[in-house]
């Protein structure tokens, strides 16, 4: 009887991991609403509610900051692993990006804009990797639920996601939108940004009220500091031949995983243009507003992402096993390939001169698109989460999640360039580009798989 009852208990997840859940939803509610008015923000006049910047300085400001957001969880990973331990840097990094949003709420200027987006930065910096490592520490290194639980988590952060666009879109554009005297319509840009920081507060009072009771000690005390136990002295010690092989396939992962989010972040640029200009987005006469195309990849992610975490769940469990991590990426990234491929015929029918368009194309080509790469994005990123959390050394585990979420600010950079030249090659063929090299290099990635889990097995 109690052996029934303790293989049942396996089978389900630890309440610990829906804390972590809501906490990372709330906290991507967060980034993702202010994310979304960002850029009208800077670009809409000041008597309007915006600051007037110019389109390209906003454009490049957008750029530096969603860069930079993925960059600093390095040092954030680093300090707490080192000095603050992983609950502390997540409520430091909450509060941050909290009063980051507060700024940005309370005073129209470009002093306050800046220094709201050093906060978030900087706290996105301790907030974001060591959450995901928690997340890890809840699993022993073989339980067969972890690729699963990961997959649940990533549920949270597209829950946050989809939300956010739709609400905050909501609050600047409807709710406090007004009108003057003169004619001037004034957008409610800063209740957006105070949204966003209530989302973030609403995840932090929840992370620290119910910590204790469902997370234990788990990250608590800095896993890489010195200590006089012996446990904490063999976390101090040099890596071994097996730690630097891990740590070298984290490495590797992590350059292609960079293509890949530069093809995927197209959305929230290229082909957000390409929706806007070349896509028939009239149903029953009503149009669909461009920015809500930015909820349909977080929408699917809620929709599949249970069942992918069966699937995993069910092959673990059969006598082959699950498929293997790279092997699991290779097939992401060819997914998105395909994706774009199923756009090129659009493409092929629209063309890339908005002024000669003769013809738009199917809704259903940008949704199907979507669809592809967003069951990529579950083949790839939650179980590579899950990775990084097993295999990596304990001394440098927040440390090397840093890394693997630094390759998507290096991302971002190229995605930006990418789209750039669409504008002087056309969409066919960078996105003809994109596609091709995502599919050649998951490719690689799967005739390699067997020899990179080796490396880390």
């Amino acid at each position: 009887m109690d052996a029934a009852v303790d293989n049942k208990a396996r089978k389900k997840h630890p309440p610990g991991l829906y804390l972590l859940f809501l906490t990372e939803m709330w906290e991507r509610f967060s980034y993702y609403g202010m994310r979304a008015i960002l850029v009208l923000y800077l670009t809409t006049s000041f008597v309007s509610g915006g600051l007037g910047f110019s389109d390209s300085y906003a454009m490049m400001l957008y750029g530096f900051f969603t860069g930079a957001v993925y960059f600093t969880p390095m040092v954030g990973g680093y300090l707490s692993d080192r000095f603050l331990g992983q609950r502390r840097a997540i409520t430091i990094g909450g509060i941050m990006m909290a009063v980051g949003n507060i700024v940005l709420f309370a005073h129209q200027s470009a002093g306050a804009l800046y220094l709201g987006l050093i906060l978030l930065i900087i706290g996105n910096g301790f907030f974001k990797p060591n959450i995901s490592t928690i997340v890890g520490e809840l699993y022993e290194n073989n339980d067969p639920r972890r690729d699963a639980a990961f997959t649940i988590f990533y549920m949270g952060i597209n829950v946050g996601g989809f939300l956010a666009p739709l609400v905050i879109g909501f609050l600047y554009n409807d709710l406090f939108k007004t009108t003057t005297i003169d004619g001037i319509i004034q957008y409610g840009f800063k209740y957006g940004f105070l949204a966003a920081a209530i989302g973030m507060i609403i995840g932090q009072v929840l992370f620290n009220l119910l910590g204790n009771r469902y997370l234990g000690d788990i990250g608590k005390k800095p896993t890489g500091a010195p200590d006089k136990t012996v446990d904490a002295h063999a976390k101090n010690k040099p890596l071994t031949k097996k730690e630097k092989q891990r740590t070298a396939v984290i490495v590797i992962l992590a350059c292609f995983v960079v293509f890949f989010w530069a093809g995927f972040e197209q959305a929230g640029s290229s082909l957000t243009l390409y929706t806007d200009r070349f896509v028939d987005r009239q149903i029953f006469g009503w149009e669909i507003p461009t920015a809500w195309f930015q909820s349909v990849n977080p929408l699917f992610i809620v929709l599949l992402a249970p069942l992918f975490s069966m699937l995993w769940i069910k092959l673990a469990s059969s006598k082959r096993g699950d498929i293997k991590v790279p092997s699991k990426m290779g097939i992401g990234m060819i997914l998105l390939g395909l994706g774009y491929m199923i756009l090129l015929i659009a493409v092929m029918k629209t063309g890339s001169d908005e002024a000669n368009i003769q013809v738009k194309a199917n809704i259903m080509f940008i949704v199907l698109t979507y669809l592809m790469h967003t069951m990529g994005e579950l083949m790839l990123s939650p179980v590579g989460l899950s990775l990084v959390s097993r295999i990596a050394p304990v001394k440098l585990a927040s440390l090397l999640m840093g890394v693997w979420l630094a390759s998507s600010g290096v991302a971002n950079i190229l995605a930006g360039q990418l789209a750039a030249f669409t504008q002087t090659l056309g969409y066919f063929e960078i996105f003809g580009l994109i596609g091709l090299m995502a599919i050649v290099l998951g490719l690689i990635l799967l005739s390699f798989s067997k020899k990179l889990v080796q490396m880390m097995d």
